[in-house]
């Protein structure tokens, strides 16, 4: 895919998102690693996104995760920041703190450096959450990708979630 296939794909799961929240009368907020921002980026890059877009936090560092989002120190500890405690502790927390509908986090190894044998450069793991209670994990490794190509794929993974968690709600009147 050229970049700006991937730029149109981002660009058509974001509106799918944002349309299925507006339907739902349903909020989003993003808690972001390895991505930067890029998720709350492309739903902000579309006009209107704000009936839906609430807030994004980068919690980049592990001293991030734990005061924005009450990342348990024990589980950074026990299992890492790229994981899928950590995610899922996120998660969340960012609902928590946020008060929306729906979060998604990511937390990842977007490289060239930062891999090892367990934990290879293109790992990332994601948590989507609803208010509601439910909840999509995933762990993908998106081998063979420069910086960019993870943090591309990584966006469009963690909007196919939220368009997952918002399809999965009732639609209001």
């Amino acid at each position: 895919m050229t970049d700006q296939h991937h730029a149109d794909a981002i660009a058509l799961e974001a509106i799918r998102v944002l349309d299925l929240c507006r339907a739902r009368g349903l909020t989003v907020a993003t808690a972001e690693s390895c991505t930067g921002g890029l998720v709350a980026g492309a739903l902000t890059e579309i006009a209107g996104s704000s009936d839906v877009v609430d807030r994004g936090l980068v919690t980049y560092s592990n001293t991030a995760k734990q005061q924005m989002l009450g990342v348990a120190p024990a589980t950074l500890a026990a299992h890492g920041a790229v994981s899928a405690e950590t995610a899922r502790e996120m998660v969340m927390g960012l609902l928590r703190v946020a008060g929306t509908s729906l979060g998604v986090s990511i937390t990842g190894i977007a490289g060239p450096g930062g891999g090892s044998a367990s934990k290879p450069v293109g790992l990332v793991h994601f948590a989507a959450a609803s208010v509601g209670g439910r909840r999509i994990e995933r762990r993908e490794v998106f081998a063979g990708q420069d910086r960019a190509g993870v943090r591309r794929l990584s966006v469009l993974t963690a909007l196919a979630m939220l368009a997952e968690l918002a399809a999965q709600e009732p639609v209001t009147p």
